[in-house]
């Protein structure tokens, strides 16, 4: 059975979510309804792209996925329904689908009609537009009956890690950090071991800081589990569950991980030199 799931950039202490799922309930309590997270820097749409895009896919195919960021309502800007593998999406038509969604192309894309008369007013789209609209599709409804089909939404690129060849380097960036301070670059597992294949010697380099290999897995820098301890704060690069080049120290947080020891944040260069 489909769920909805619910991100959004609104927080905690506030009435927003509560709101939300209140909504949800009073049109069925018998609705499964998740949190991705409500902690998404506001109007991080590069934040949620990675969460969400790594999030959805362990829900059964048919769930809606509704995405609270940047959602401020305006008559002058679409909010969408995207059905894209097997999954509908309802958001804000402000690049948030070209982000999560690079390197695939929707099966469709609909403009939400609802509360889209010239007359009508709008407070709070997320209980007044997205749920509404999610829950139509939860019962079975077609997204046809509350949107209309489109063809193009709003694109903002995603920024890819390039190789320049004259340099025989990989030139990625920061794309995100998580609640452990690590490191996430938008440099891929396939895309760096393609450049590898070729050139096996490589350095990874970022501020002043040259590492020369990459762990398979965090607790790789232990070389002696009785003194696990002492390896604390130890860094290293690895390939992390979504095989994304990242930064990280071991048991690290928000304020003595990676992102922090190494003063590194989102949009810095990360290189990858082949000899």
């Amino acid at each position: 059975m489909s769920v909805i799931t619910l991100t959004s950039d609104y927080g905690l202490v506030d009435h927003r979510v509560a709101s939300m799922k209140g909504k949800i309930l009073s049109w069925s309590e018998e609705v499964k309804a998740v949190d991705i997270t409500h902690d998404i820097t506001p109007y991080n749409l590069l934040q949620t792209a990675y969460i969400v895009r790594n999030a959805y896919k362990f829900f059964s195919e048919g769930s809606i996925h509704i995405i609270c960021v940047d959602s401020f309502y305006s008559k002058a800007r679409k909010n969408i329904i995207t059905k894209i593998d097997g999954h509908y999406f309802i958001s804000a038509d402000n690049g948030i689908i070209n982000l999560m969604f690079f390197d695939i192309k929707p099966e469709a894309v609909y403009e939400i009609t609802l509360n889209n008369r010239f007359d009508d007013k709008v407070v709070f789209p997320a209980t007044e537009i997205f749920v509404p609209s999610a829950m139509h599709l939860y019962k079975g409804g077609l997204p046809e009956v509350i949107g209309r089909k489109i063809k193009t939404i709003k694109e903002v690129s995603f920024p890819r890690a390039i190789y320049n060849e004259a340099e025989k380097m990989i030139i990625g960036e920061v794309m995100y950090i998580d609640n452990f301070g690590n490191v996430v670059s938008n440099i891929g597992r396939k895309f760096f071991e393609k450049h590898a294949s070729i050139s096996k010697n490589f350095t990874v380099k970022f501020r002043n800081i040259v590492l020369s290999k990459i762990s398979d897995q965090y607790t790789d820098v232990v070389t002696d589990w009785s003194r696990e301890q002492e390896f604390h704060g130890k860094s290293s690069v690895i390939f992390n569950d979504v095989d994304l080049l990242e930064i990280t120290i071991y048991k690290g947080n928000l304020t003595n991980g990676a992102s922090s020891l190494f003063g590194l944040s989102t949009g810095e260069k990360i290189f990858i030199e082949f000899e």
